[in-house]
């Protein structure tokens, strides 16, 4: 571990926030339309495709955030509901949000097959001002890029505990040899993915990373930990991953799906081995608490 002190029903379209909280702020740019149902094609790709996190950084968060049997989680931009299941036998109560009806139907099969109970809601980061609950702890995994993140982090301080936390997840392969295949297959998705004009707008609105909105709210004081993991992933399920990517799903591919897939398919056996890719995976974790 490695431990450093300082990731039909359609919700109707939200208002833009402001930033006036922010004076002299560097967070101005304008902010990516509300695309609720952006994911939709993406569900069954995302689940086969996408990683969860492993229990020992789940066990990490719990410990530093001082999570108790009583307390509640919410999780914001839940997708399938892998965050959310894996924190229910640590909480009293679990809530996974998302946008999306298919992403929440998967999320409720995955919670039914893990054998625990979540609660899930159609939703999103802009509807957090409709909340009555109060949170221990907020999780997001993947998810706090896609919202209006000063907004969403005042909208949170109302919801949640004095003593509680926010914790944002993430991964990323590390530049080592038996990451090699993983810029030609980042090469590819840019090349396919890169006129989704919303998408690339929502990467660099601001070119401010996840910690300099923290350090400018009320959730200030930020520790980051993270667990390195080798695997053995099968060609088929980074084929998976990269349809899962909202800018690279099926629906914005349309026209380009067979070519980008026989294109990355191609990248990607050329570093196979009996059908499988070595990847290194750092799962990260960014706890912010009030100061």
């Amino acid at each position: 571990m490695i431990d450093l002190i300082a990731d039909d029903g359609t919700p109707s379209a939200p208002p833009v926030h402001s930033h006036s909280s922010f004076p002299n702020s560097i967070f101005m740019s304008e902010i990516a339309p509300f695309e609720p149902r952006r994911f939709k094609t993406t569900v069954e790709y995302y689940v086969r495709g996408r990683l969860a996190y492993p229990q020992e950084l789940i066990e990490h968060v719990v410990g530093l955030t001082a999570l108790k049997r009583e307390d509640a989680v919410l999780d914001l931009g839940c997708g399938p509901g892998f965050l959310a299941a894996a924190f229910a036998p640590a909480a009293e109560r679990v809530v996974g949000i998302d946008p999306e009806p298919a992403m929440l139907a998967a999320a409720k099969r995955y919670a039914r097959d893990n054998g625990v109970n979540v609660q899930f809601r159609l939703g999103s980061s802009y509807d957090l001002s409709g909340l009555c609950d109060r949170f221990f702890l907020v999780t997001m995994g993947r998810s706090f890029q896609w919202t209006d993140r000063a907004a969403t982090l005042q909208a949170l301080d109302r919801i949640i505990e004095t003593r509680g936390a926010v914790a944002l997840f993430g991964d990323k392969h590390l530049k080592i040899p038996e990451n090699r295949w993983h810029q030609e297959f980042e090469a590819v998705l840019d090349e396919y993915g890169r006129a989704d004009a919303t998408h690339f707008r929502n990467a660099v609105r601001d070119g401010s990373p996840h910690e300099s909105f923290l350090l400018q709210s009320n959730f200030n004081r930020l520790k980051r930990i993270s667990v390195i993991r080798k695997l053995q992933t099968p060609v088929e399920r980074l084929i998976d991953r990269a349809l899962s990517r909202s800018n690279t799903s099926p629906e914005r591919l349309g026209i380009n799906l067979n070519a980008a897939m026989k294109k990355l398919r191609e990248a990607l056996e050329h570093h196979a081995a009996g059908g499988m890719i070595p990847e290194i995976v750092e799962f990260q974790a960014l706890l912010a608490f009030r100061a």
